[in-house]
């Protein structure tokens, strides 16, 4: 979802239950290794017979926690993706986002139906756009990385996509930038008038944080939850482009000159998407913040259920969006599930999903590689995956 709706959540893989290899530096705790998951391993395996190259996932229940993973760490090579390899989080990083913003809100710092204006005056912001419409998407901002206008008319945005955004992939953006290129476009609705999800609000909502508490997103971040929550994978990048050791590598599948090629991006420069899916992590560091998120250390109650009021016009392909995260009803079998997913603009996907207690949650990283596979299946994929790990009775594919 860090570039469209439908990048949302976009891979996963195959699995098996096996004790940590080479390629890891991270053991499965036993617990985890002796556990017989047949429905976890058939669900993703899926993922892997539809094209995906790779798969780390980790599900925390009440079974304990079993972690695997399946399919390639690397093009032309043998070994699994490493099982708690690090990885472009894309989207995920609007949870975390909305976590910090939603703290200050806690503490008098920020109002959350204040003008964003009153916070960062020089951008010329209509004042009518509150904080609450950027954690939401009710803003009518134009997304940068490109939107559809009222009529429904693609307009281009900066280099998102295709082998423009290949050949570009390096670029370094300030956060400025990309709010004041957005700002230069009209505006899809009146704020507040209807739904329609845009990387600006996030990017935001960072300058936003980084106003208010004087220091940089990155250093606010690691004081409010990476170290009180010992997440020793979770980085706010920056400019860097190489992802920390260990990491499964990921793949772009392009035309050019009307051939197929294949480009490896595990190198690539996440400021595109500052604040709004720029970040890096774990399947361990995303279950731990996301359970934490859920279980009510982080946030004071009211918070908490405003974090989780869906809006009625948001998308509803992964549930209902509240502020930073989506409200998804599975089903009596099932129950709601909370989440937040994302992909960087080519290569690799995250997923994060969790119980609304915090004490059960599903969180994975998905590769793509040369293979060519169809997006309209990754839906039921994923709706796969999520009901063989939330429901009682996992449904038939």
């Amino acid at each position: 979802m860090a570039v469209t709706a439908l990048a949302a959540g976009l891979l996963a893989g195959t699995i098996a239950p096996a004790v940590a290899s080479a390629d890891s530096n991270t053991a499965v705790p036993k617990a985890a290794a002796g556990q017989d998951r047949p429905e976890l391993q058939q669900a993703i395996q899926a993922f892997v017979d539809a094209g995906f190259l790779g798969v780390q996932l980790r599900v925390h229940d009440e079974r304990g926690e079993w972690v695997g993973g399946a399919g390639a760490r690397k093009l032309g090579a043998g070994a699994k993706p490493p099982s708690n390899g690090h990885f472009w989080v894309g989207s995920v990083t609007k949870t975390f986002v909305a976590t910090v913003v939603l703290q200050l809100v806690a503490e008098g710092k920020i109002g959350l139906d204040a003008p964003v204006a009153r916070y960062l005056p020089k951008l010329g912001l209509d004042r009518r756009i509150t904080v609450r419409m950027l954690l939401q998407h009710t803003s009518g901002l134009f997304n940068y990385t490109g939107d559809l206008d009222p009529d429904g008319k693609w307009v281009p945005g900066l280099p998102a996509t295709g082998k423009e955004w290949l050949d570009n992939r390096f670029h370094s953006y300030r956060p400025q930038e990309l709010v004041r290129f957005a700002l230069s476009k009209p505006r899809k609705f009146a704020p507040g008038t209807d739904w329609s999800y845009s990387n600006t609000n996030y990017t935001l909502a960072r300058l936003l944080i980084e106003k208010v508490a004087g220091r940089s997103f990155d250093a606010e971040l690691k004081r409010r939850i990476v170290r009180p929550l010992e997440l020793k994978g979770t980085v706010v990048p920056g400019n860097r482009t190489q992802l920390p050791a260990p990491y499964a590598h990921g793949y772009f599948r392009y035309q050019d000159a009307g051939q197929w090629k294949v480009a490896d991006v595990s190198r690539q420069n996440p400021s595109l998407l500052a604040g709004a899916g720029d970040m890096i992590s774990t399947t361990q560091d995303l279950q731990t913040f996301f359970s934490a998120l859920n279980g009510g250390k982080l946030l004071p109650a009211k918070l908490q259920a405003e974090m989780r009021e869906p809006h009625a016009k948001s998308d509803p392909l992964y549930g209902r969006y509240g502020l930073g995260m989506f409200v998804q009803d599975l089903g009596p079998a099932c129950g709601t599930v909370l989440n937040h997913n994302g992909s960087p603009p080519a290569g690799y996907a995250a997923l994060m999903y969790s119980s609304p207690d915090g004490s059960k949650t599903l969180t994975a990283s998905v590769t793509t590689g040369d293979a060519p596979f169809d997006l309209a299946t990754y839906p039921k994929l994923l709706n796969g995956l999520v009901k063989a790990a939330f429901c009682d009775e996992p449904a038939a594919s």
